[in-house]
């Protein structure tokens, strides 16, 4: 489905791509690691045919930078920074809608399971748009076409506990006919919602491997935390999961999306020495 071979990328005499050779196919979920300058994003950039190489890249045997039109049609990308683009919220579906030949109400759609109204939106500036607003619409575009490939950059960075269960739940739904790349800089913030881990460094592969796929990204999780004492800190951080407490204000109550489960356990652990006790189970 994609190829990769030899393919290398030098910006002047520095050498950030260097004779990458990969395979993806659809139903991969691919986490692409590395550190800043590892090539993550200049990958990516040459899978969109933005950037010239060297080697060859091919998605259903039709190369990026040849033929550009016919490849962007099968990506949905979400990029990690918004681009400041000046067009209403309107003419951004219409446009996006037109780039794959299909109608905008499938993207409609993922937005309102996201939570985003975009009624009193349409005539409103993409740049003007809240960074949680601009995060949703990107991802409802890119999910609300037809795809073989997702390419997304820190996706969930943005969302709300909610959006985040609905996001995963639609990437379930994708699994089967896309291929997916996550680039992230942490391996436990996307780490459930992939199969396989690609770890640049220096642009080339150092680690390639499959992981265990078996959690299901539509699962929730109850968790009910007891702390030793009320702590601000701890009940600034509840509050962003969603979580509230009742006559015990040392007790929290939520629920968490399955495939976050290293992320919320990351929370907790920058208070272990507050916590009483904490329990975490599937939802029925």
């Amino acid at each position: 489905m994609i190829t990769l071979v030899g393919v290398s990328k030098s910006f002047k005499r520095t050498r950030v791509l260097n004779e990458l050779s990969l395979e993806i196919a659809a139903g991969d979920r691919v986490a692409l690691i590395g550190s800043n300058g590892a090539g993550k994003t200049t990958l990516i950039r040459c899978l969109l045919g933005e950037y010239q190489y060297s080697g060859t890249i091919s998605l259903n045997g039709e190369c990026p930078r040849e033929n550009r039109k016919t490849v962007l049609e099968q990506i949905g990308f979400v990029p990690q920074l918004p681009p400041p683009l000046k067009m209403s919220v309107q003419q951004l579906l219409n446009f996006s809608a037109g780039v794959c030949n299909c109608d905008t109400a499938e993207m409609e759609s993922v937005a309102t399971q996201l939570g985003l109204e975009l009624e009193p939106l349409y005539k409103r500036p993409f740049e003007k748009l809240s960074g949680g607003q601009k995060q949703k619409l990107l991802i409802a575009i890119a999910l609300g076409r037809p795809t073989s490939l997702l390419i997304m950059d820190e996706p969930a960075a943005n969302l709300d506990p909610e959006a985040r269960h609905t996001l995963f739940s639609l990437l379930e739904q994708k699994q089967e006919k896309s291929a997916m790349l996550i680039s992230s800089h942490r391996l436990d913030e996307v780490a459930s919602l992939v199969n396989r881990v690609i770890e640049l460094d220096r642009g080339e592969v150092v680690l390639d491997d499959r992981v265990d796929d078996s959690i299901d990204l539509s699962s929730i999780l109850q968790c009910t935390i007891t702390t030793i004492r009320v702590e601000p800190a701890f009940s600034k951080a509840m509050n962003g999961w969603g979580f509230t407490t009742g006559a015990n204000e040392a007790e929290w109550n939520g629920s968490i999306p399955g495939p976050d489960r290293l992320r919320f356990l990351g929370t907790l652990s920058r208070y272990a020495a507050l916590l009483s006790s904490v329990e975490i189970k599937e939802a029925a």
